[in-house]
Formats: C-alpha cells, sequence, structure tokens
C-alpha cells in the first residue's frame, strides 16, 4: 500500500511541478568554480542562501545554507563511478584534504581513480558539443594534474570545508550562467538517459507487483534521504544482498517485481516529503510522513497545527481560531465538513496517508502506514485535543510534549519505550484506546519526580485515558463538586489539606505534606488521610479563615461519608491526581476573578 500511495502522491506532485523531472537528481551546490577561457581556474565564489532558523531556545538567527541545484542524475552505486557533471570534490580535483592540506596520495589511491572515471566519462560526454563554457570545462579535464595543485590558493582557501561541499562551474564573468544548466549538455544527457534505460529495460521484464502491467524491473531502488538515524548517503526501501532472500534465481531488487517507473516514482514522491518539515514529524528514533492525496497542502499545515500547535502558512491567529472551531466540533462530538471546506483548498474527503520510518542498517523498516479519509484524521485527533484540555485555554498538546512529560526532568539517557509511542500515535490517528502503559508511567512520574510534578499536561494524559478507556466524559475539564467518586473526592481533600498547610506556614515550609504523603495518600488513603486530618486541626487554630477550609472539608468527607478507601487501583489514583489538580487550581481561579471584581470596583469608583 505505502508504494502504491506513493507512486500516485508522484502523479499528483508532477502535475503541480513539485517534483524532479526523470534523469535528474537535487544536488546541495556550496561554491561556483570560475573558469577562464582556457580551463584555468579562476576563483571560488559562495552558493549559499540567507535563511531565518530557530535555535533550540526559540531565538531566531541567520544562517547560510547551500544552495539546491537540478543535476544529470547522481550515481547510487557504491564504489568509483563518476556523475556526468561531477560535484564531489574528490572526482573533480583528485585531491584529498587531510589537516588542511592537500594531497593526490592515500593508501587506496581512490582519488586518482576517482578523477580518473570522472575525467573519462565528462570528456566521452563533451565530444560534438561546443560553447565557451563547455570548452573551457573540456579544457580544465584534460589540463587539471593534481599533483600539480596541491598548492592551489583557491582549494586551501575553502580549509575544512574543501572535502564537506558540492560544487557547479561557470565561466568567469558570468557567475549565472552554469554548466549543467547549459542547452547543449541538457539536450545531450536527456537523449543519453533515455538510450540508457532503453538498454537497461530489456535485461528483465516482469509483472510489476504495483502497476500490474508488464514492464522492466528495477534491479536497485534509489535511495531515499531525510531520515532521522539514516545514512547521510540516504537509504534504501527495499533491497535483497542475501541469498537466502532471493527466489527463483531471481538477484537484487529483481525479486520485489517493481517496475523501474514505479520504482523512480515512490522514491522520487518519498524524498520531496522527507525533504519537507511540512510532511514530517520526528518522535524519538522514528520519523513520520504524512500527506494528503491533493497537490494542495493546506491539509498538512493544519494536522501540524493539531499535532504541534504551529503551522508554516497560517499565522497564530488564524491557527488559533481554527483549533477553536475544531475544538467545539470535538466537544460536540462531531467535525463539520462545511467549515473544512470553508477553510482555504481543504478537501475533508481527500485521502489521508502517515506511514512511521526507522533506519535498520542500509535500509529502511516501516513500523506503521495509516490510512483514513482526512476528515476521520482531522476528527480523531481535535477528540484527543479536546480529551487532554484541563482548563478553558485552547493549547494543543504535541506528541513531543507528551514524550518529554513521560520521562524524568533529571534524567539525560532515561528513553520512552518506541512501542508506547507508537500507540499513542495510533490513539490519535485511528481513535482507538490509549495504552494502559500511559497511564501507568505519567502517575509513576508523578509519584516519583522529586519536585512532584502535576502540570496541565500530565493531568490532561491522566484526564483522557480515563475518560477513553474506562468511562466517557467522566472527568471534566475544570473542577467537578457533583463528582463523588471516592478517589477523587481524596484527591480534592489533600490538595485542601495542603493549602491549608500553605497558608498557615507562609510558603516557608521546605517539605511539605506533598512531599512526605502524596504518593502514599493516592495509593492507600485509610492509612494516610487520618493523619493528615489529625495535622489539619492544628493548622485551622492558626488560620486566618478558618471557617473557609472547615466547609471545604466538611462538605468532601461527607460525601467521602466518613470512610476512606482502603487502596486505590492504578485508574482510580488517576482521579485521585485530577481531583488534587483541580481542586489546587480552583484556589488561583477564585482568587484571580476576586483581583478582578477589585479592579473593576475601583476602575467604576473612579
Amino acid at each position: 500500500m505505502l508504494i502504491h500511495a506513493l507512486a500516485g502522491y508522484y502523479d499528483i506532485l508532477a502535475k503541480a511541478g513539485k517534483v524532479l523531472p526523470e534523469g535528474y537528481s537535487s544536488v546541495k551546490v556550496h561554491y561556483k568554480v570560475c573558469l577562464t577561457e582556457n580551463g584555468r581556474m579562476d576563483a571560488i565564489l559562495p552558493c549559499k542562501d540567507r535563511v531565518e532558523q530557530k535555535t533550540a531556545k526559540g531565538k531566531v538567527k541567520e544562517v547560510q545554507i547551500p544552495r539546491t541545484m537540478v543535476m544529470p542524475q547522481r550515481t547510487e552505486k557504491s564504489g568509483i563511478e563518476a556523475n556526468i557533471i561531477e560535484h564531489r570534490p574528490l572526482y573533480l580535483f583528485g585531491l584529498n584534504c587531510e589537516k588542511e592540506t592537500l594531497t593526490p596520495d592515500d593508501r587506496t589511491k581512490k582519488a586518482k581513480k576517482s578523477h580518473d572515471a570522472f575525467v573519462k566519462a565528462n570528456l566521452e560526454f563533451l565530444e560534438e558539443l561546443d560553447s565557451p563554457l563547455i570548452q573551457a570545462y573540456r579544457k580544465f579535464l584534460q589540463n587539471w594534474n593534481p599533483e600539480e595543485e596541491t598548492q592551489n590558493s583557491y582549494l586551501l582557501g575553502l580549509g575544512k570545508e574543501y572535502d564537506k561541499s558540492g560544487y557547479a562551474f561557470c565561466l568567469s564573468g558570468f557567475p549565472d550562467q552554469l554548466l549543467h544548466e547549459d542547452v547543449q549538455v541538457k539536450t545531450k544527457w536527456e537523449k543519453q538517459y533515455q538510450q540508457q534505460s532503453e538498454e537497461g529495460s530489456e535485461s528483465h521484464i516482469s509483472q510489476c507487483a504495483v502497476s500490474g502491467i508488464r514492464a522492466p524491473i528495477a534491479r536497485i531502488h534509489s535511495k531515499v534521504k531525510g531520515v532521522y538515524g539514516g545514512l547521510a548517503t540516504g537509504n534504501v526501501l527495499i533491497s535483497f544482498k542475501n541469498s537466502s532472500e532471493s527466489s527463483y534465481g531471481n538477484e537484487q531488487s529483481y525479486n520485489s517485481n517493481i517496475s523501474g517507473q514505479i520504482m523512480k516514482k515512490y522514491t522520487e514522491a518519498l524524498n520531496y516529503l522527507l525533504g519537507t518539515q511540512k510532511h514530517k514529524l520526528v518522535l524519538d528514533d522514528m520519523t513520520i510522513v504524512f500527506w494528503a492525496m491533493n497537490p494542495e497542502e493546506t491539509c498538512e499545515d493544519l494536522l501540524l497545527a493539531m499535532f504541534c500547535g504551529q503551522s508554516e502558512q497560517m499565522d497564530a491567529e488564524q491557527t488559533n481560531q481554527m483549533l477553536k472551531s475544531l475544538l467545539e466540533d470535538a466537544r460536540r462530538g462531531r467535525i463539520v465538513t462545511d467549515r473544512l471546506r470553508s477553510a482555504d483548498r481543504i478537501q475533508p474527503d481527500v485521502d489521508f496517508y502517515m506511514a512511521g520510518l526507522r533506519p535498520n542498517s542500509s535500509r529502511l523498516a516501516v513500523k506503521f502506514i495509516y490510512q483514513r479519509k482526512y476528515a476521520d484524521i482531522l476528527w480523531n485527533i481535535a477528540r484527543c485535543q479536546e480529551e487532554l484540555r484541563v482548563s478553558e485555554n485552547i493549547r494543543p498538546v504535541s506528541l513531543a510534549r507528551i514524550k518529554a512529560e513521560l520521562l524524568s526532568p533529571k534524567s539525560r539517557h532515561d528513553a520512552v519505550n518506541p512501542a508506547l509511542l507508537a500507540k499513542i500515535f495510533e490513539a490519535f490517528v485511528y481513535g482507538s484506546r490509549y495504552p494502559e502503559a500511559l497511564l501507568e508511567t505519567v502517575i509513576r512520574r508523578i509519584k516519583t519526580d522529586t519536585d512532584m510534578r502535576i502540570n496541565e499536561v500530565r493531568a490532561g494524559i491522566i484526564k483522557a485515558c480515563i475518560n477513553r478507556n474506562h468511562k466517557k466524559e467522566e472527568l471534566k475539564v475544570a473542577l467537578d463538586q457533583e463528582n463523588h467518586t471516592p478517589a477523587y473526592l481524596c484527591g480534592r481533600l489533600f490538595a485542601v489539606l495542603e493549602k491549608l498547610q500553605q497558608e498557615v506556614s507562609g510558603n516557608s515550609l521546605n517539605r511539605t505534606i506533598k512531599d512526605a504523603y502524596f504518593a502514599s495518600a493516592s495509593s492507600r488513603p485509610a492509612i494516610v488521610f487520618p493523619k493528615l486530618l489529625k495535622l489539619a486541626q492544628n493548622h485551622l487554630n492558626k488560620s486566618n479563615y478558618p471557617g473557609f477550609y472547615n466547609k471545604l472539608i466538611g462538605e468532601i468527607t461527607w460525601h467521602l461519608e466518613g470512610e476512606f478507601p482502603e487502596t486505590l487501583l492504578l485508574t482510580d489514583q488517576g482521579r485521585f491526581i485530577i481531583g488534587y489538580y483541580q481542586q489546587y487550581q480552583s484556589f488561583f481561579d477564585h482568587k484571580r476573578k476576586e483581583q478582578e471584581e477589585q479592579t473593576e470596583e475601583m476602575e467604576d469608583g473612579n
């Protein structure tokens, strides 16, 4: 399904002019090599664009990135094999860079072999071609001697950048007229590429497993770049290297029966998706790509906003307004199709795909692939975001934030189980149950972290797990005084007792009842709460608001009927934490309302 979907997406991209034409590759070019008419190197000019990037701390800084150019298709084979119109320094100049010095000598003679192969292939290709730039390039090939260029000031001036960069050629004084864009070069390359394709197609013809059409089968599949943790040179999705993987006398990717045309389509489409942040997310060591089967990319923008709270095309105000609308729909149990259609170019009935990729040696492992209608996926994500809310604010919770809350804040080597992350992602996309390990992990983190971090996200995760997996709409967004579940009431009571202690002590204690008793109170209330209530009597005698606290304690214990649960199981421990969090937050909401009322009275008096 993945290859078929990617091949279909390639056709959509090709009609929109968003993918490379057949027979070409994209290359990152860092420098332009300027040649004189005699083929001598005259200068090396930087070929980089200035862009703004955000740092890890959220600051924006300006950086230089190499310019991406389209050159004749690059070789995918290992070993020494030159490209037509090369860009790699070892082939172009035949020199290694060691400790910022240039040398043509190495143990394997790879530099000499690479340069010789480059010169031979390109001189043969340039036969019968003639233009000032082609003539200069031909003379450069004929006259360049690596042994005589070890002190070349232009190359030495690049320092460590020499062997990490890509190069393009131009004539001195004409830096915008590049060799690989010459009309004669492009015309001959396209003719040669077509001939090579036809010659190679006669070797193995069979029925393509994807298209069902008899066609030449691809022997080697092109590499895919951009997967987190993958090789710099790229990984392959399909390859057969061991004899045990072959069948019926087939070799390499002839075993997969995927035609050369389909192979080029799916690899080109996948490289396009991985080449932009709009179509991918990274969770731990897994790269997730997603795309809608249409040429517009508004679906991906809105999905990023739902997943991460950000979008390239929509500004903060537009994103916030769209999210509010969708979350209102989620609260009612539906996504309004008319609202999606009113958004810019969004088609709710379009097919939407998601695939999880992870590198495995030189190959890629597909961890999952999901296919749904866009409106269905959007509804499931909106539902998750609504379930995660524990306040009136619209703040989408990203998967990365959920992952961070499952880790110890003091550990640099802690990691979330990849299987757990995949299940969380599946719950977001498919609307399935949250994994039980998610609830267990976040409760354990709350109880074991020394600072007892019970923040909005952790509380939201617990609320979402309980509401979806155990009883829908059991826990509400804010404090629910009608919820008389014993575990929820115990959590509320603990928050009241802690607030009472803080008020009496003036927040000057190094160790509060939360530090000492929270973990045990959330699992064995009957043992802990009698001690806490006895301690609270001393605090009430010193409090400035004894009536307020007495009333709250009385209301909660009345609903408990004077009996605390002996033991709270995992789900009830989650209810305890939500009761605690919502009751504690209500104190701040009450104080905020008082301040707002005082401000209004002062303004009315003036």
